[in-house]
This record gives C-alpha cells, sequence and structure tokens, in this order.
C-alpha cells in the first residue's frame, strides 16, 4: 500500500484529516454541504439521502460531569437522520468505545425534543481513519449494527457505526466510488494532481476544496501551522519511542526490542507527552487537539494549567 509523504512543506493540496480543515471542506468551503451529500450517498446508498442540514458540533453532557460531545461535522437528512462524521488521523484503542458514546447524545437530543415514546431517527457514526483497526483484514470498509448473536435477528436498525480505514483505500482503475474518496482523503498532501479515474463531481469539489491555492490568506497561515505542529508532535513521539528501545537493550531485557519499544510507546505518552502538551498550552492549543495528538486525557492535560 502506497505510504502518504509530507516532505518538508506543503504541496497543492491540504491534508483534510486534520479536524479543522476535514470540517472546512466538508461543511464551509463553497459546496461542502453537497460534497457532504455526495459522500454520504456514495457511504449509505440504501439511506437514499436527498438533503442536508447541519448541527452543532458540540452536544450537552446531563450528567453531573457536564462534558462536551464534538465530532467533526454532524448533520440531518431531510427525513430526520443523523449522521455524525469524525476523523481521526493517530491510533486510539478506544476509538470504537468513543463512537458509542458519542453516537447516544444523537439519540438523546431527539428524545429530549418532546417524543412521548422511545422512538429515534437513524443514527449514524461514521468514523473516517488514517489508521487501522483491523490490520490483517484485506477491507477497508466496516459497518456494525445491533443484532442478535445466535439468530442474526436485528434489533434495531436505527444505530450504525461506518468506519472508513483510508491507508487501505486503493487508486486501482476497479476502486469503488468510497475506496477512491478514502485515497484522496489519505494521500492528498503528497499529489500534484487527480489520479487517472477521480472523475465526477464529488472529485470536483473534494480536490478543490484541499486546493491550498483556494485557501485565505489567513486559513493558508493557520493551516501552515497546524501541520508545524503536527510534525513537531510526530517527531517528538517518534523520539520517545527510539529512546525507549535504545534504553530495552541497554537494560537487558529480554526480547529486548519489543519491550524496549513498548517502554519508549508508554514514556511518550507519559514524559515526553506532558512536555509537549504543556508547550501546546502556552500556545493556546484546544484541549481537545492536544489530547487527540497526545494520547493524554483531557483531565491531565487540564491538571498541566
Amino acid at each position: 500500500m502506497e505510504n502518504t509523504s509530507y516532505g518538508s512543506g506543503p504541496g497543492r493540496y491540504a491534508d483534510i484529516m486534520l479536524d479543522r480543515w476535514f470540517k472546512r471542506s466538508f461543511k464551509e468551503y463553497g459546496n461542502a454541504s453537497r460534497l457532504m451529500l455526495l459522500f454520504l450517498q456514495a457511504l449509505i446508498p440504501e439511506r437514499r439521502i436527498a438533503s442536508l442540514t447541519y448541527t452543532p458540533e458540540e452536544s450537552t453532557n446531563q450528567n453531573q460531569d457536564g462534558k462536551s460531545v464534538r465530532v467533526d461535522v454532524e448533520c440531518t437528512d431531510e427525513n430526520g437522520q443523523r449522521f455524525m462524521v469524525e476523523v481521526q488521523r493517530s491510533e486510539q484503542h478506544d476509538f470504537f468505545d468513543r463512537a458509542v458514546f458519542n453516537s447516544t447524545f444523537a439519540i438523546q437530543r431527539q428524545l429530549r425534543e418532546g417524543a412521548e415514546r422511545f422512538a429515534f431517527k437513524p443514527v449514524y457514526f461514521i468514523g473516517i481513519m488514517r489508521f487501522s483497526l483491523h490490520p490483517d483484514d484485506k477491507r477497508f470498509l466496516y459497518s456494525y449494527y445491533l443484532k442478535e448473536q445466535e439468530t442474526g435477528e436485528t434489533m434495531t436498525d436505527d444505530l450504525h457505526y461506518i468506519f472508513l480505514e483510508v491507508g487501505k483505500c486503493s487508486s486501482a482503475p476497479d476502486a469503488s466510488l468510497v475506496e477512491k474518496v478514502g485515497y484522496a482523503l489519505n494521500h492528498l498532501p503528497s499529489l500534484n494532481g487527480r489520479p487517472a479515474g477521480f472523475d465526477g463531481e464529488i472529485f470536483d469539489l473534494l480536490f478543490s476544496s484541499a486546493d491550498l491555492h483556494n485557501f485565505a490568506p489567513d486559513d493558508k497561515i493557520k493551516y501552515l501551522n497546524d501541520m508545524t505542529t503536527e510534525r513537531d508532535i510526530r517527531n517528538q513521539i517518534a523520539f520517545a519511542k527510539d529512546k525507549g528501545f535504545e534504553e530495552g537493550r541497554e537494560e537487558g531485557f529480554e526480547d529486548g526490542m519489543e519491550k524496549g519499544r513498548e517502554k519508549g510507546i508508554e514514556e511518550g505518552r507519559t514524559k515526553k507527552q506532558l512536555d509537549i502538551a504543556g508547550a501546546m498550552l502556552k500556545d493556546e492549543i484546544d484541549i481537545k487537539f492536544i489530547s487527540k495528538y497526545t494520547g493524554l486525557s483531557e483531565e491531565q492535560i487540564a491538571a498541566l494549567k
């Protein structure tokens, strides 16, 4: 599988797998609502979506902890069906759990709107991931819903989870539309133009929204700053892993290479990541963004203040 190469500077297209820039492409820029509609129609053709209305990204948690819930883009179709779309670049072992947690608020909001019965419109949580939760499976698209384990009887058809692993997507001539969109999302920063066969309205809108020539000057500066922060974080994480690898060998662990790497990962999530988080706080970067790219909890980051 081809890997995305970021190089030392920006190419023609932005990496819209970053939260802010995904939201720009699929909610804010030009015909973003049309792009989101075409994407959802390709991803969930059985729902026959005709139009979309965007909803706020933040929902209020009714529990005592009062935490907000935020996804990158959330929208509702003409029939009241809810679609929550989130991009995730870095591996998270609890991504499924977070998807379930976030999806419950799209249900609760409907029930609080005055419904007398526990009935709600279908909710779809869509995760677009640059990492793989199924590394031994060649498939790139996964769909989950609630059913009885033995008989396969559907418990409800109103709660679905769809996960697109873009790193597995191909640009082959026989690739599906969804696969080509996934490939584009993953490889945009390393492309200088459209691959052959990437034709049609959905790609017109996608490539236009990601073209840095179409960014306002302020947005381009913000994007370049985001990419600098992203590279710094990844470099420091890689340094922490390598350091742990070396220490593991020096201390003579059995299978020192593997254990050293595990130790490096652990250190990367504690000492080094706390340093990174502290520096990002000084730059007034949002806590949710820091948590996403350091692996620290929002509580750990807040404590640094």
